[in-house]
């Protein structure tokens, strides 16, 4: 038997027989011999007297196969019932564990609902707003269940599972359905209902807080607590009622006590006039004893680094007062530069020769036409030349004492039928040498839209060559690697020039230094302070150098850290000396010491004015002190009115509140009690137009009183005092007789508005003697009157100019500021617009703004084109504008030329666009249209 076989050997043949056929195996005897019978056959020639032994063998075999397999059948069959006992016990198992795993995760979140309900009952109950603070410990505090959102409708579709858990289906539905809410909508709609009930229930103290109800805008501004929030001012909007009116609301409900509330403002006036409003709105509704602090930030500042380092320090005068900063910086700096030749050397020559910044390679201007000459800058010394590359080397040429001859005729007569004559760029009339510098790259080539330059510079070589004259050459890559100098002072020296620095040496009438020492100091101060604020070290600011595009000229302002640190060092060493400190140092030392905990003020409500000019300082300052839990900001501003970038103001910190102070609300003041409708939609539409600025809609309930704004062109600027003489008479005339309406208790207040102080002298002298009876007329700059309001609005200076000052200003800061100033944004004439928005926002009635001829400004321009107002003469008669199509920024005048009389405009030669007198340039918006302006 092998392999549950049988295996019968009988007279050399095989067979196998499988065992379960044992039992139909049968041997028998024959006659001689014995057969084998099997399923399917049989086997002979078995000897007989083996047959019954083979019989026993097989029914032994037989019977042990059947008690094995009886045995093993057993055994499966025990292991099956194992097997299904170990299942059953198994899907019992996990049925317990997965009703224990749904009512761990249904008693997690039934807990944190809880929360939330206990949170929502409390914050009813003190009638309170939900911070997001709050809010986000609650998020925080939300348990990371063990199951998929998705799993947890079997909570919904499984009853064997919620009977095993004891709960009930409409329990089981509501939990999910909180759970999966929309958290901050759901916060969002407690917050509102709350606030209408508190507009309700606090009515009679919000309709009394100040001498008129607060309206709804202001209202809610008052009671929205969160933790930060953010109220968006239109100009006129009663910012400063709203801040009052939220001390008193905070105070009134308990919120806080009095000493816990800061107000802050960016200068004593204001502060004052915080403190001036505060006491009269608490004697109002009946809290006489009640005081909150007012300060600017550099008061507070100065307490929390006395209260910190024990030694409160003091701000020498020549660090608040700006004249005195300037003439402080002149004393430092005459003793550097005493003291360190080196130091002399690169003060002077830098405002000498690097005074002024150089245009991107790329985009210098194409040379003038040949044959035309004199330029648009103006060296120390000479004539005007035509690239500020060679106004460099003009100055520097100066600087070192060496005689040269701009553009003088060439030694020999070049003129041809194709060239005029040549005049090299300079000529050294001591030793007989001839420069020219050429605008070429390290390659040897000059900037693309330089058409034919090339040509031109082979061929003044290779006249040098024919002629046997000898020339040297500099070239742009040159000035801007700063290599220039050592080549040029070798070339000159070499062939017997000696050469002289004297920054002393004296200049012609007239004539000034690229940037004055005045200049460089008042430069120095800007850059310094913003250093500063910002805690920049002098690596921080190499890096940012090494930053700068290919194109910058990185080497002046390397050259211009050179001395800023000297001079830096010197300003602290003078502040040390006096135990003093300045400005952006106590505000940057005070937040440092409210970080580090050293000084922990108690100011549970921290409200900060006009926060569109807080610098990255005072938002610093700002974020210290309400960093700890249960602490409130609250910041009014409008980015609309942002216009104090140059004093390190950075308007971010207005547009992108919440990524400084990490979450906010954004409220609005949309409605102002100042000028009326139409001048609201005019100064909205001009400003509104910069995309990076935070959208708003600004109305009024104030009535008109005659139009909200004009536009005056005169012929001449000494013609401007007159014309405003002319309509103060008719405003008098006119308030004497009736037509126009006078304000009850008061004289009609004029404002002049300049937007630089000297146009103060457009202010009529005898005014008072002439009209004091009925107005009171006042100058300001534009810049100071930001918070200010007057019945009129002069603005004498709308005009655009070559060179000077105009409205918007065309004066640029120097770029070395761009490394430490805020980025402003590239909306053209951002913050000059901005500027203009604050003028035309002071008026409650009209705005009235003087031009001159050919020199219009391009924001009137522009309001021209949008219909906001028509251009009169003095006479009050529509005037056309023609401004030119290039450029935009001049108009287009008739010139008389060789060929007869044309048009050209009047920025040249900025702009050389010129256009026949027959055919006008067409591509203007505004020649020869009529233009009206829109009615609200």
């Amino acid at each position: 038997m092998a392999g549950g076989q049988f295996e019968l050997n009988v007279g050399g043949r095989h067979v196998a027989i499988r065992l379960v056929e044992g039992d139909r195996i049968l041997a028998s005897q024959g006659l001689l011999w014995g057969r084998v019978v099997y399923a399917g056959g049989s086997l002979g020639g078995l000897p007989n007297h083996q047959v019954a032994g083979l019989n026993d063998a097989i029914a032994g075999v037989v019977h042990a196969h059947r008690r094995e397999v009886t045995a093993k059948r057993l055994q499966e069959e025990e292991k099956r019932n194992l097997e299904e006992a170990t299942r059953k016990a198994e899907e019992e198992r996990r049925k317990r564990e997965r009703v224990e795993l749904y009512r761990s995760v249904y008693k997690q979140i039934r807990a944190w609902l809880i929360q939330v309900g206990q949170l929502l009952q409390e914050s009813k109950e003190e009638r309170r707003w939900v911070t997001h603070e709050q809010q986000m410990a609650l998020w925080t505090a939300r348990p990371q269940i063990s199951v998929r959102d998705h799993e947890l409708d079997a909570l919904l579709s499984d009853q064997a599972l919620r009977e095993a858990m004891g709960i009930k289906l409409e329990d089981a539905q509501q939990l999910i359905r909180f759970w999966r809410a929309d958290w901050a909508k759901h916060w969002q709609n407690v917050n509102e209902a709350f606030t209408q009930r508190e507009l309700h229930g606090e009515n009679a103290l919000l309709s009394r807080v100040e001498k008129r109800p607060l309206n709804d805008e202001q209202a809610r501004s008052v009671i929205c607590f969160d933790n930060r929030v953010q109220s968006l001012a239109s100009a006129g909007s009663g910012k400063t009622s709203t801040m009052v009116s939220k001390a008193i609301y905070a105070i009134h409900r308990g919120f806080f006590r009095p000493q816990e509330i800061v107000m802050l403002a960016f200068n004593k006036e204001a502060a004052k006039e915080l403190a001036e409003r505060a006491e009269q709105a608490f004697v109002r509704v009946g809290m006489n004893s009640v005081t909150v602090r007012a300060k600017t930030f550099h008061r507070l500042g100065l307490a929390i680094i006395g209260y910190a380092t024990k030694k409160k320090p003091r701000v020498p005068d020549w660090v608040v007062k700006d004249k005195l900063a300037i003439e402080k910086l002149e004393v430092l700096v005459d003793g550097l530069k005493d003291g360190s030749r080196e130091f002399r050397n690169r003060w002077d020559l830098f405002r000498i020769v690097f005074g002024r910044d150089l245009p991107a390679f790329k985009s210098m201007k194409a040379p003038a036409k040949a044959g035309r000459k004199g330029g648009r800058f103006s060296p120390i010394l000479g004539e005007p030349v035509k690239s500020l590359e060679e106004c460099m080397i003009c100055n520097w040429l100066f600087y070192n004492g060496v005689d040269y001859k701009y553009e003088s005729r060439y030694e020999h007569d070049t003129a041809t039928e194709a060239h005029s004559q040549y005049h090299p760029d300079f000529y050294y009339p001591a030793i007989g040498l001839y420069h020219e510098h050429f605008a070429l790259d390290e390659r040897g080539q000059p900037p693309a839209h330089f058409e034919g330059y090339l040509e031109g510079v082979q061929w003044k070589r290779a006249l040098h060559l024919k002629h046997g004259t000898e020339l040297i050459e500099t070239a742009s890559f040159q000035i801007r690697e700063n290599t220039w100098v050592e080549h040029l002072a070798h070339e000159l020296t070499s062939r017997g020039i000696k050469l002289d620095p004297n920054p002393d040496r004296p200049m012609p009438d007239g004539r000034q230094a690229p940037l004055s020492e005045k200049k460089l100091i008042c430069l120095i101060r800007t850059f310094i302070a913003h250093v500063k604020s910002n805690c920049l070290t002098k690596e921080e600011l190499l890096k940012r150098v090494d930053g700068l595009s290919s194109e910058a000229f990185k080497y002046r302002y390397r050259m211009f850290l050179d001395i800023v640190w000297p001079v830096m060092g010197a300003w602290n060493e003078a502040l040390e000396e006096v135990e003093g400190i300045d400005f952006e140092d106590m505000l940057v030392q005070a937040a440092e010491h409210v970080e580090s905990g050293r000084c922990v003020p108690k100011f549970k409500l921290v409200m900060a004015d006009e926060f569109q000019d807080a610098s990255v300082a005072r938002a610093r300052l700002c974020r210290a002190l309400v960093n700890q839990p249960g602490r409130h900001f609250f910041a009014v501003g409008d980015d609309w009115q942002s216009i104090n970038r140059f004093a390190g103001a950075d308007v971010s910190v207005m547009t992108d509140f919440k990524q400084f102070f990490g979450s906010g609300q954004l409220l609005k003041l949309e409605q102002t009690f100042r000028c009326p409708q139409a001048l609201c939609d005019v100064s909205s539409r001009f400003v509104g137009k910069n995309p990076v600025q935070l959208p708003k809609t600004v109305v009024s309930k104030t009535p008109a009183v005659g139009p909200a704004v004009r536009a005056i062109m005169v012929g001449e600027a000494k013609r401007v005092q007159q014309s405003i003489v002319t309509f103060l008479e008719q405003l008098v005339s006119g308030l004497a007789d009736g037509s126009v309406p006078k304000e009850k208790g008061r004289l009609i207040k004029v404002y002049l508005l300049g937007r630089y102080n000297d146009e103060e002298s457009y202010v009529p002298e005898d005014w008072k003697a002439r009209f004091g009876q009925f107005i009171e007329l006042s100058f300001l700059s534009i810049h100071r009157s930001k918070g200010a309001e007057a019945d009129y609005v002069i603005l004498p200076g709308m005009v655009s100019m070559k060179r000077g000052r105009s409205f918007p200003s065309t004066m640029t800061d120097d770029p070395v500021l761009g490394l430490v100033m805020p980025g402003g944004d590239s909306y053209p004439f951002a913050e000059e617009r901005r500027l203009f928005y604050v003028a035309l926002t002071r008026a409650r009635r009209t705005v009235v703004m003087y031009t001159v001829r050919d020199r219009v400004s391009v924001f009137l321009k522009e309001l021209v084109q949008d219909g906001a107002l028509e251009m009169e003469d003095e006479q009050g008669a529509m005037v056309r504008l023609n401004p030119c199509p290039r450029c935009t920024v001049g108009d287009m005048t008739l010139q008389k030329g060789k060929y007869g009389e044309f048009f050209r405009c009047t920025h040249f030669p900025a702009c050389d666009y010129t256009a026949s007198k027959k055919k006008p340039a067409k591509k203007s918006k505004y020649w020869g249209k009529r233009f009206r302006p829109k009615r609200s």
